[in-house]
């Protein structure tokens, strides 16, 4: 009886720990009214906030590929343009929003986007031809679910910039060692292609880029 009781009581604790997680869960909507300007970065996972927590290093790595990406749009004069932030919603989902390291915006697509002169939102992958993620220490988000996300949405190229070889065995190779993956939209699934070292990017989106994964990593180190 005694063990019955105690079964008893944590299945009931668990029970309202449940009700009180579901309590505070935040639509889209609600998160894009509550969200601070420019006081930290902030993401919506299923309806929970999530504070990044990014390093100096990081911030450089991205901050030195969307400056490097935006004088290869100014010369080949491209109709794209890299925000400061934009949110992106996923295809099937009110509750959650993410905000890329370096997200590329077609501009000619941006009439078709109902929230993003309000909202700074992108709902549609025709909009993106490109987004960058920087690996941080939840790379399991870039790997996992935000691949799944903007595969359905139909973004046409993702890269995933680990520059600390800190994926899972599966997706950089074995031993792991600091790597760039490519996925590019082909039939409507992502093929990936991996770079390390010395290669040299292949893009889609950039075919004349002049960059190799080691200048890249070194972005952040100059």
């Amino acid at each position: 009886m005694y063990n019955f009781g105690l079964k008893l009581l944590k299945a009931m604790m668990e029970t309202v720990l449940e009700s009180e997680s579901e309590a505070k869960l935040m639509t889209l909507e609600e998160f894009l009214d509550w969200v601070p300007d420019g006081y930290g970065r902030y993401e919506l996972h299923q309806g929970v906030v999530k504070e990044m927590q990014l390093t100096g290093t990081h911030e450089q790595v991205a901050g030195e590929i969307a400056a490097e990406l935006t004088l290869e749009i100014r010369r080949l004069q491209l109709p794209y343009f890299i925000p400061r932030q934009c949110i992106i919603k996923p295809i099937d989902s009110d509750n959650s929003g993410y905000i890329p390291d370096v997200t590329l915006i077609n501009k000619n697509a941006l009439e078709n986007e109902p929230m993003w002169k309000k909202r700074s939102t992108i709902t549609q992958g025709e909009s993106l031809p490109l987004v960058i993620e920087v690996v941080s220490t939840n790379w399991q988000d870039d790997y996992l679910m935000k691949l799944s996300e903007y595969e359905k949405l139909g973004i046409q190229e993702y890269w995933i910039i680990d520059y600390l070889g800190l994926g899972g065995r599966r997706y950089i190779g074995n031993p792991k060692q600091p790597t760039i993956s490519v996925y590019q939209m082909i039939d409507d699934e992502y093929m990936v292609n991996l770079f390390r070292e010395h290669d040299r990017i292949q893009s889609a989106i950039f075919p004349e880029l002049n960059l190799t994964a080691a200048q890249i990593f070194e972005l952040g180190e100059s």
